[in-house]
């Protein structure tokens, strides 16, 4: 029943264009939740069975099947409710790098209720380039600092992850320039967000 579909929203957008840092702030929001895939398969023992399945994709730039994405997915959102940490009721959900497939999508609609696709857009892909292998080599993750990696990466995004746009309505789906300065950044989404949190929470608390 829709009364019971977890109220999202989602930060789609290339490697490098900012999704994780917006996502955190965000997330320092009363009623905002930011959940990066990103962050749950780094925090997994890599040495588990699920662990080592992972690396053997992420090491050469390929997305994860998607059962398993959504496996791992569902987990830490059961793991937050039941934690107390996200409350379905009032909280948005705001997801960082998951859906990355038209088909994950799908199966994800089944559980959410997509208020708004924040599409982080960036023409400049030498610029996104030089900010991942920055970013790498900040992390002190040599091998997501490779020039091959990270082009692979951009071209996996292009092939399979932005097609999720189409997924969606054209009405939900604002366009941003990553490029910007954070606070800039942040300021657009947050012209965008601000109101369906309030709509959401409204409707929860009424």
């Amino acid at each position: 029943m829709a009364s019971e579909l977890i109220h999202a929203i989602l930060l789609l957008g290339a490697p490098g264009t900012g999704k994780g840092t917006q996502g955190a702030i965000l997330g320092q929001v009363p009623g905002f939740v930011h959940q990066s895939s990103g962050d749950i398969f780094r925090s997994m023992d890599p040495n588990s069975e699920i662990g080592k399945l992972f690396r053997s994709f992420s090491e050469k730039g390929e997305l994860v099947p998607d059962d398993v994405t959504i496996r791992i997915w569902k987990q830490d959102v059961d793991r937050r409710i039941a934690a107390g940490t996200f409350r379905p009721t009032s909280d948005l959900l705001v997801l960082d790098g998951i859906p990355r497939t038209p088909s994950q999508a799908k199966l994800m609609n089944e559980l959410l209720k997509v208020h708004s696709v924040i599409h982080l857009s960036c023409k400049d892909e030498e610029a996104l380039v030089e900010r991942l292998r920055k970013r790498a080599q900040k992390q002190n993750r040599p091998d997501d600092a490779k020039p091959d990696v990270i082009r692979r990466r951009l071209e996996v995004y292009r092939e399979e992850t932005r097609p999720v746009l189409e997924c969606y309505d054209k009405s939900i789906i604002h366009k941003i320039d990553p490029l910007g300065t954070p606070a800039s950044v942040l300021r657009d989404i947050l012209s965008v967000v601000a109101p369906i949190q309030a709509d959401v929470l409204g409707n929860a608390l009424a």
